[in-house]
């Protein structure tokens, strides 16, 4: 069950309340060890960089790519621009420059899940939708957050992930019923309710990997984005699906923002001790706590749309000062994913550095 916003945040407090409140809450404090940030062996590389290109080719296969130009994956989007304004709470929570001081511009692209460019939007493999920000800030470079509308993932690991490509590519329905009957998490994905929402601007989404937030006290604590519709969620019945057009929701993102902003509000769920923050599969019980990080604004949409959506590059490992990674597997192996895929389709070499 999804709990508004107002359910599971408090006011706004001083300083030494808030902190408190944190410590109790989730059981973190300044004095409590946490783990560092994930590292790579070097031996383990050149593997993590092989899944990456196969966990690419499979989708390729999945949905009869490559297709010039294109995402592999979360193929057909539409960009819009705006603000962020970060909360007190956020600055609290985190030093990342993002989270304090005035706006920021973002720029923000929704996508369908299917890696074809003709897909319909009301079709069963746009889901998830996805969500990818990209907050620029006053030094002139700039931090991410990937997200989709569904909590969770169907793999824990690259190599189970690219395991379950192959196995839906393969369109062997013996096969994938093997597969989803010995793959918990991908059989709950699998069964997820495959729903149309009325727009990108009224729909939940998840950031699915752990990360972990320190302030200028040095306090940490790991936690999850998720993006919560201000306007509030909303979906379509089958009938209304059908009579919608192949493009509804780019349709009527455009329309939206012409009247007033799509907003959403910047939320980060705290862990606990005791919950797994390396494994994406693993959803956190609703009643942990949920911090209000800020408010997203989107007053426009891009003019340029098709060579700005082609030349962006989201990544989750795209960070700064104050948020620094778990260690799950699939946050490098996404990133590798993504990066790959972007040379592909703009025949450009991306940085290899993981930031």
């Amino acid at each position: 069950m999804r709990s508004h916003v107002s359910d599971v945040i408090a006011g706004s407090p001083g300083v030494a309340a808030f902190l408190l409140g944190l410590s109790i809450a989730t059981g973190a404090g300044a004095t409590e060890p946490v783990p560092g940030p994930v590292s790579v062996p070097a031996t383990q590389k050149g593997a993590t960089s092989a899944v990456a290109a196969q966990t690419v080719d499979a989708f390729d296969r999945l949905f009869q790519g490559p297709h010039a130009g294109a995402r592999a994956v979360h193929t057909k989007g539409i960009l819009a621009e705006g603000t962020f304004v970060p909360t007190e709470q956020a600055a609290l929570l985190s030093r990342a420059v993002h989270f304090h001081g005035p706006a920021i511009p973002v720029v923000v692209r929704f996508s369908n899940f299917s890696g074809l460019p003709a897909n319909v939007d009301g079709d069963a493999a746009s889901n998830p939708r996805g969500m990818s920000i990209k907050f620029v800030l006053p030094d002139g470079g700039d931090t991410d957050i990937v997200a989709h509308s569904y909590n969770g993932f169907p793999a824990a690991t690259p190599e189970d992930f690219l395991e379950f490509l192959r196995v839906l590519g393969s369109q062997d329905a013996s096969r994938i019923d093997r597969f989803l009957a010995t793959h918990p998490a991908a059989q709950t994905f699998a069964a997820a309710p495959n729903r149309s929402p009325q727009s990108y601007a009224r729909e939940f989404y998840y950031g699915v990997n752990a990360f972990r937030f320190t302030n200028d006290a040095g306090v940490s604590h790991y936690g999850r984005y998720r993006l919560e519709p201000i306007a509030g969620a909303a979906y379509l019945g089958p009938t209304d699906v059908a009579g919608k057009s192949r493009d509804y929701l780019a349709q009527e993102l455009r329309q939206r923002v012409r009247q007033e902003p799509a907003r959403f509000r910047l939320l980060i769920q705290l862990a606990r001790p005791s919950d797994p923050v390396n494994d994406g599969t693993m959803v956190w019980p609703d009643d942990r706590t949920v911090i209000n990080a800020g408010t997203l604004t989107l007053n426009r949409t891009v003019t340029d749309d098709a060579a700005r959506q082609r030349a962006l590059l989201f990544t989750p490992l795209n960070l700064v000062g104050g948020i620094a990674p778990s260690a799950d597997p699939m946050l490098v192996a996404r990133t590798r994913a993504y990066r790959v895929s972007f040379e592909r389709r703009v025949g450009t070499h991306a940085d290899e550095k993981d930031k």
